[in-house]
């Protein structure tokens, strides 16, 4: 089988933690041929197929080069076995135009993982609107007055854009409001943008876990991003420590409820953040942290995704 991954530059990856090169590796080792592209480099023009100007890569195994690649090439997307989505946010407009492409796409006989259509209808901030009994309080407004409100109600909070990531742009308030108004002013510029604003979770000090979910089922171990020093951001890209963990009755729970509703929507792959017992995010763009749970608990989870992707390109 040949694959596709749409991707960020390969030039910017960390191999020693990232997630998509992970896949990458175990599919290499399983035989299977690599190309990479960015979403810029897809197009479609009347009379023909969605296409990408692809580079087949072969893996080295070694650092800092650890691709070679071959003369690029363009390709119908439908001649992959499978095509994997697996740009990072920021999920903006031009995010939206490349999972249209992608769908189309799959109209012409292509197989995405995740489905384009998924991807947009689940923003991984808003997604967890659909399960108000797994979160926190929460609000989504453009509305000063109504973060005002709910910071008078709940006395500590987190404000957070709805389009970052790696904890990008979130603000934590406490009961004496300091700086809630420049916060505000900062996050929603004048009411023109949409902020989320959720209860401060004091269990983040025992870490945000990332649960992953493939196909439906959990991955037997999470990772708990821990904040450290005065950070309250569990977010690796933020300094938090990983620390891999079996998970909880509960979250085992919370995710085999979640994951049997979004897999058959065309999330093959998707990463619930959970504080607690409360989640506060669904990742669907491009679910993290296979390699620290590999490394610290020995479990292979590149492998039981691709397992999953090769049982899914083949139905």
């Amino acid at each position: 089988m040949r694959l596709l991954f749409v991707a960020d530059p390969l030039e910017h990856f960390k191999i020693h933690k990232d997630t998509t090169f992970a896949m990458m590796r175990e599919a290499a080792r399983r035989g299977y041929r690599i190309a990479a592209c960015e979403p810029g480099h897809l197009h479609w023009q009347t009379g023909g197929r969605v296409e990408a100007r692809v580079r087949p890569i072969t893996l080295t195994g070694r650092k800092p080069e650890w691709f070679e690649e071959a003369a690029a090439e363009t390709v119908a997307l439908r001649d992959f076995g499978a095509v994997l989505m697996r740009k990072d946010p920021p999920f903006d407009a031009e995010y939206i135009y490349a999972t249209h492409l992608l769908e189309q796409a799959e109209r012409e006989g292509a197989r995405v993982f995740n489905k384009p259509r998924a991807l947009r209808d689940h923003p991984e901030k808003l997604a967890i609107m659909e399960w108000p009994q797994f979160i926190g309080p929460t609000l989504v407004t453009r509305s000063a007055d109504e973060i005002r409100r709910f910071h008078a109600e709940h006395h500590d909070i987190i404000l957070k854009p709805l389009d970052g990531m790696g904890g990008m742009g979130i603000f934590r308030v406490k009961a004496d409001g300091l700086n809630l108004g420049s916060i505000i002013e900062t996050l929603n510029q004048g009411g023109a943008r949409t902020v989320m604003v959720q209860r401060y979770l004091a269990e983040i000090t025992a870490g945000d876990k990332r649960v992953l979910v493939i196909d439906g089922v959990p991955v037997p171990y999470c990772l708990a991003r821990v904040p450290q020093g005065d950070d309250i951001r569990g977010n690796l890209a933020a300094g938090a420590i990983g620390v891999a963990q079996p998970l909880t009755d509960s979250d085992r729970a919370t995710a085999e409820a979640i994951g049997r509703v979004l897999a058959p929507r065309g999330l093959l792959l998707i990463g619930l953040d959970i504080i607690g017992t409360h989640v506060t995010e669904i990742n669907v763009t491009s679910p993290t942290c296979f390699q620290e749970i590999h490394e610290q608990a020995g479990c292979d989870v590149a492998a039981l995704f691709v397992d999953a992707l090769e049982r899914a390109a083949a139905s």
